[in-house]
């Protein structure tokens, strides 16, 4: 293996530079002080990037109303990535011991809690969405997010997290006014990436749907080109790392939560974002674990 790609030698290189801290459950690591500063100063240079779009600013919590993960039939296409939260209902002393001996046994003793009415967020822009019901203005809706999202992908690979953060914006309109949007920021985010002289390229993807039906509807969405990501080699020269997402929805979520255009019509959605984790990992692979080395050009651009 080419070691310039080595994924075991660029992750002990974030811990030996103090980036990420590791944890005993693979894809949960800490993150050290200078890797949040970075991921804050992408952010803020993404803020300055949209300044002038007139996002609406939401903030959401990393748990949602698993109603909007039953809603848009997460489970019947990401099964294999969801997070659901359960707790203790119990009320006597009997069941409460039971509980902690089972634990302290190091037996299965989350059979002896029951599902609580959220789970944990599998995709930034899902609590959006509820928001947004009714009939839009003639020139839709603009949101954008930081939020912290899971999928259950427990990995070695540096890259793949459990828990991770993305930067979103989601657009709600007509196809007319969604689809160049879409288009509009995938340009932009490129030109963002160079600019940060990273070696990013663009290509159309798909979701990594469950099982063997999976395989067709991600064959539809290419086809359709639906997705598009934004590549960047991090752990491999030949698959790099998607760092970005841009995605057309058609009318999949407004018809789940009654989104509707202003001419009666249901509304359709497109969202894009930012793995921001990935772009600060995809930035220490790109211009080496010392901030203070970083190219001038880029320090300007994330220090100004």
């Amino acid at each position: 293996m080419n070691d310039l790609y080595n994924s075991q030698t660029f992750y002990d290189g974030l811990v030996y530079h103090g980036l990420i801290v590791p944890t005993a459950v693979p894809g949960t690591f800490g993150r050290g002080e200078i890797f949040e500063d970075v991921v804050n100063r992408f952010n803020d240079l993404v803020n300055r990037l949209a300044a002038d779009d007139g996002a609406e600013v939401y903030f959401f919590p990393p748990v949602i109303d698993r109603k909007i993960m039953e809603k848009v039939h997460y489970l019947e296409t990401f099964p294999h990535l969801c997070g659901s939260v359960h707790s203790y209902f119990g009320t006597s002393a009997a069941s409460a011991q039971e509980l902690a001996s089972c634990a302290d046994e190091g037996g299965e003793w989350g059979q002896l809690l029951k599902q609580t009415e959220v789970v944990l967020s599998p995709a930034a822009c899902y609590p959006v969405y509820p928001t947004l019901k009714g009939t839009l203005p003639s020139e839709g809706r603009l949101v954008t997010v930081l939020n912290w999202v899971f999928r259950h992908e427990p990995s070695q690979e540096p890259t793949r997290l459990q828990s991770f953060r993305m930067r979103e914006f989601i657009r709600v309109g007509t196809a007319e006014q969604v689809v160049p949007w879409r288009d509009m920021w995938l340009q932009r985010g490129l030109t963002l990436l160079h600019d940060l002289q990273l070696p990013a390229s663009s290509d159309v993807a798909s979701d990594p749907f469950f099982g063997r039906g999976g395989k067709m509807r991600a064959l539809s969405q290419k086809d359709q080109k639906l997705k598009f990501e934004i590549l960047v080699p991090v752990i491999s020269a030949t698959e790099p790392t998607a760092v970005c997402s841009f995605n057309y929805h058609q009318d999949h979520f407004a018809s789940a939560f009654d989104i509707f255009a202003s001419d009666g019509s249901v509304a359709h959605s497109a969202c894009m974002g930012f793995g921001m984790e990935r772009i600060a990992m995809a930035l220490f692979k790109t211009h080496g674990f010392d901030i203070a080395q970083w190219p001038y050009k880029v320090r300007q651009l994330l220090w100004p």
